[in-house]
C-alpha cells in the first residue's frame, strides 16, 4: 500500500482519509497492514475512522460545489437523468450516507449527496457512524483470527 503500513498510525490517517476521496485504493487493506504492524485496535479505530470519515466529508463537500449546468455541458448528462438521480437520493435521503463505506460506490455515493444538497449535518453524521461501523467489524474479525 505504498508504503503507508511503514508509517503506523500516520500512514493509517493518510491512506484512509485518500482512499474516501475519488483516489482508487482500498482503506481496508491499509487498514488491516496498520492494525497487523501496530497491534493497536484501539488506535486505528479511532484513526482509521477519522480519516476515513474526513476524507468523505471533503468529497460531499466537492460534490456540494458541483452545478447541474457544468454536469450537463461537460458530461453531457441530460436533466432528465439528473431528475432520476435526484429523485432516488430524495427517496433514501441522508440515510445513503451509512453506506459511504462501501468501496467504489461509496464515493460515488457521498458526491451525489453533496451534488443533490442533503442535509449537511444529518449526512455527514450518519457517514461517520458508517464509517466506525465498518473498522469496528474488521477489529472484530481481526481479534478472531
Amino acid at each position: 500500500m505504498f508504503g503507508l503500513e511503514n508509517l503506523g498510525l500516520l500512514g493509517l490517517f493518510i491512506g484512509t482519509f485518500l482512499a474516501a476521496t475519488v483516489i482508487p485504493f482500498s482503506s481496508d487493506a491499509v487498514y488491516l497492514a496498520v492494525l497487523a504492524a501496530t497491534k493497536d485496535p484501539a488506535g486505528c479505530l479511532v484513526v482509521g475512522t477519522l480519516g476515513n470519515w474526513l476524507g468523505s466529508v471533503l468529497t460531499y463537500f466537492i460534490g456540494w460545489l458541483g452545478r447541474w449546468e457544468w454536469i450537463e455541458k461537460w458530461f453531457k448528462v441530460k436533466p432528465e437523468t439528473l431528475e432520476r438521480q435526484k429523485s432516488r437520493i430524495d427517496r433514501y435521503g441522508v440515510w445513503l450516507a451509512l453506506i459511504c463505506w462501501v468501496p467504489v460506490v461509496g464515493d460515488v455515493v457521498a458526491i451525489a449527496l453533496g451534488f443533490y444538497k442533503t442535509k449537511p449535518f444529518w449526512s455527514i453524521s450518519l457517514m461517520l457512524i458508517g464509517k466506525f461501523g465498518r473498522f469496528l467489524i474488521w477489529n472484530l474479525i481481526y481479534g478472531l483470527f
